[in-house]
């Protein structure tokens, strides 16, 4: 019986990166303590509360910093001219499903403090967060894996002035509990808010029965029919998907429930953007080795074994008879991602986020600004995603990522991955956001 275990992949970098020693600490001037905060995040990146010490890793400092700014990332993304008019998902509420720490769990950070420092270095205004325990009775709501933390931050440096919404669910128990608690968690959303960003507990479609298929898929359906935007992380293993145990036979495969073709799923990128203007240069597939793990992490994408194609997938090419993965992408590469801070001992780092479990909060994040922007909860937003692809403006509303592959190497088998192509493609769907362009034209588009 698989078990349904959280994938930490930012804090696995956080630790990682830092203890390979590629960071440098910084000590830096900031606000006076008590001082107002702007929600464009201007000002310097890496400020700190008057008289507080500085980070003992640092992303944004390094000679070739690794990662960018809030405010670096939403201009190169487009979503700052939107944050310089006040979009910035006020009044609107992201739900996150989130696993719960287990006592005794080494790495375990608290939420709070994490995110009071992210908003004192930033200049961010306080996050509005809440955390609903009721499906895991028992459990400390704000001491939880890095990983909890970094959504949660990735969201808020998006969405400034949206609100979050945190159910936690137990971790490390048998996958048929956790896809109740997940669908409990998705039933729970629509009383919640307008938009769930998951990046954890996602398998390899091979690993689930049919029934278990059908739950989830019953609860993406519920927050559909109540215009509810869902948007999935595609998985961090290239072509393989994720692997049902430690010794799998490689195979393509993506996994589930980014596979559902109810949800809004985010492959992964390289971002390129300026770190002087944060304006955007390029992206690739993200595909490359990261420090502190094993072998080759990459943007899981490809075709279901499970979901037919949907409608508004017609007429793709490349696309055949089953549901293609991804649907959009974002900055998945810890090389290149978007700040994040955690607590290391009395002290902390900025470390840079990785994984597509740091895109699924930057498009749930969208996803709200765009609610703001509507004037109205814009819900199952992927057929107007799709029609904006085959629009003449497809190539202002989203920078198209047309290299590279998520060819994976596995021991000693490579999994035959899918190439980048022009417009949309298995690996990063349409492309990552020009949020200015494209935020219009989905209020436009989505007429449901």
């Amino acid at each position: 019986m698989p078990v349904l275990r959280r994938t930490p992949f930012l804090r696995v970098l956080a630790v990682g990166v830092a203890a390979a020693g590629t960071l440098t600490g910084a000590a830096v001037a900031g606000p006076a303590a008590g001082a107002s905060t702007a929600a464009s995040g201007a000002g310097s990146a890496t400020a700190t509360a008057h008289g507080a010490a500085g980070p003992v890793s640092d992303c944004l400092t390094l000679a070739s910093p690794t990662c960018y700014s809030p405010q670096e990332f939403r201009t190169a993304y487009g979503i700052q001219p939107l944050t310089d008019r006040g979009i910035t998902g006020r009044g609107e509420t992201v739900v996150m499903p989130e696993f719960a720490a287990t006592p005794g769990e080494p790495g375990i950070t608290d939420v709070r403090r994490d995110i009071a420092r992210y908003d004192s270095v930033f200049r961010l205004p306080a996050a509005h967060l809440r955390v609903i325990t009721a499906l895991a009775p028992g459990s400390s709501p704000f001491q939880a894996p890095g990983e909890y933390a970094g959504d949660v931050e990735i969201v808020h440096a998006i969405a400034p002035r949206a609100a979050i919404r945190v159910i936690l669910i137990p971790a490390d128990v048998s996958f048929a509990l956790g896809v109740r608690d997940f669908s409990a968690a998705l039933r729970m959303a629509p009383s919640l808010g307008s938009v769930v960003s998951i990046t954890q507990g996602g398998f390899n479609e091979s690993c689930l029965t049919s029934a278990q298929v059908a739950t989830v898929h019953s609860a993406l359906r519920f927050d559909r029919e109540r215009h509810v935007t869902v948007a999935v992380a595609s998985g961090d293993f290239g072509a393989e998907g994720q692997p049902c145990t430690a010794t799998p036979t490689p195979a393509r495969a993506v996994v589930f429930p980014a596979s559902d073709p109810l949800a809004l799923t985010v492959g992964g990128t390289s971002l390129d953007a300026s770190h002087r203007t944060g304006a955007h240069i390029g992206e690739t597939v993200w595909n490359r080795p990261v420090s502190g793990l094993p072998g080759v992490v990459a943007s899981g994408g490809g075709f279901s074994r499970d979901f037919a194609r949907p409608a508004y997938q017609t007429g793709l090419r490349g696309i055949g008879a089953s549901r293609g993965v991804p649907d959009v992408a974002s900055d998945a590469d810890p090389n290149t991602g978007i700040a994040f801070v955690e607590a290391a001992g009395s002290q902390f780092g900025i470390y840079p986020a990785g994984g597509t479990s740091a895109g699924a909060p930057v498009w749930a994040g969208i996803a709200a600004v765009a609610d703001q922007y509507a004037g109205r909860h814009l819900g199952f937003i992927n057929p107007a995603i799709y029609e904006i692809g085959r629009d003449a403006r497809y190539h202002r509303a989203f920078h198209d990522v047309t290299k590279g592959n998520n060819t994976v190497q596995v021991g000693s088998v490579t999994v035959k991955g899918f190439d980048a192509g022009h417009g949309w493609d298995p690996v990063t769907g349409w492309g990552s956001p020009n949020a200015q362009v494209l935020i219009p034209l989905l209020a436009r588009y989505v007429t449901g």
